[in-house]
């Protein structure tokens, strides 16, 4: 039989993970070897059968950990998943990865400014790994989605990566496949228990060079992830809060003990893009432009909308527009215009 079915035949043994795994491994020395020596009962055999018969149906990839396509982030931590199933886009596994979470119950505030984050470092090629869950989760997917591209996002899931959950969250997960991937350690079909979340919190921490930590409580799953993020040796940004909200105890107390640093927006990880090459007369912008670009900011605005703020007509709009994207000012996303 093949390395891998043998290695998914230790894994799908009960109250095997990847501590007990290992163990295993370094006591029999080799996979095959394992296999061998414990004896696997049938039903583990059919189930594992089975279940590679479905990813095989469904497009899901086994990723090894001596897999070149296996993030090299996660194989730095110690009982990272010895395989992992991956569906979606697999390039998206290559790049470089900033995790982003928080309370599923954030306010709209926090939600839009880590879509923003999200954005920021997606447009400049970096994925965005998150859990997939409701508030600040789905907002750092749909913010990095944003993003022109196929490879902008990563949704770590505590059941198969066939298993969508939270179901609310059912069209974002298809837009994850189209624009990113969703990979689990789990088997694929397997509804996730509460342990299991746990667990992917860390995979979150070690996929990330390092992680963004928007509302959460105290006792937060979120806070877990800080923690694996910052005992992993990663670098660890919280986004301060009202100090009234509950929400904001996790965030704040991070940065109050010096464990994250203050996060306060784009600003803080990409500096202004300036060409000083550019002569005078490249550099200045119009009177109308430069009224365009003090009116944009991050929150969409049209062609229609511009034009009534500014007191243009739509021609004279679409014309400076035109001109203030190809110096790379603005740019066109759902809903109208941002600047950068």
């Amino acid at each position: 039989m093949s390395d891998l079915f043998n290695k998914l035949l230790i894994l799908r043994t009960p109250k095997v993970g990847p501590v007990k795994y290992a163990e295993i491994i370094s006591t029999f020395g080799s996979v095959n070897a394992a296999v061998e020596s414990i004896g696997v009962n049938d039903s583990i055999r059919d189930s594992v059968l089975h279940e590679m018969d479905v990813a095989a149906r469904l497009d899901i990839k086994y990723i090894s950990d001596d897999d070149d396509l296996y993030p090299q982030n996660l194989r730095a931590i110690k009982n990272h998943p010895p395989v992992i199933t991956a569906r979606g886009n697999l390039d998206t596994l290559r790049k470089r990865v900033v995790g982003m979470v928080g309370t599923r119950h954030a306010t709209a505030t926090g939600m839009d400014f880590m879509a923003n984050l999200a954005y920021a470092f997606a447009s400049r090629d970096v994925a965005v790994a998150s859990g997939m869950a409701m508030g600040t989760d789905s907002a750092a997917h749909r913010g990095s989605l944003r993003a022109s591209g196929n490879t902008q996002t990563i949704a770590v899931l505590g059941g198969g990566v066939d298993y969508i959950w939270p179901l609310e969250n059912e069209s974002l997960y298809y837009e994850i496949l189209d624009r990113g991937v969703v990979i689990s350690e789990m088997p694929v079909g397997f509804k996730p228990i509460g342990s299991n979340f746990v667990q992917r919190n860390r995979w979150i921490a070690g996929l990330s060079e390092m992680l963004i930590l928007g509302e959460a409580d105290l006792k937060s799953g979120s806070m877990t992830t800080a923690r694996f993020a910052i005992d992993s040796g990663r670098e660890v940004w919280a986004i301060p809060s009202h100090p009234a909200d509950s929400r904001s105890v996790g965030p704040n107390s991070l940065i109050a003990s010096g464990a994250a640093k203050l996060c306060m927006g784009e600003s803080d990880f990409f500096e202004k893009e300036k060409n000083t090459k550019k002569s005078d007369s490249q550099n200045k912008n119009s009177e109308s432009e430069n009224d365009i670009i003090d009116k944009l900011g991050t929150i969409p605005l049209s062609e229609s909308v511009l034009a009534q703020i500014v007191k243009k007509s739509i021609s004279e709009i679409k014309r400076d527009l035109v001109v203030l994207e190809l110096r790379g000012v603005v740019k066109k996303v759902d809903g109208g215009y941002i600047r950068l």
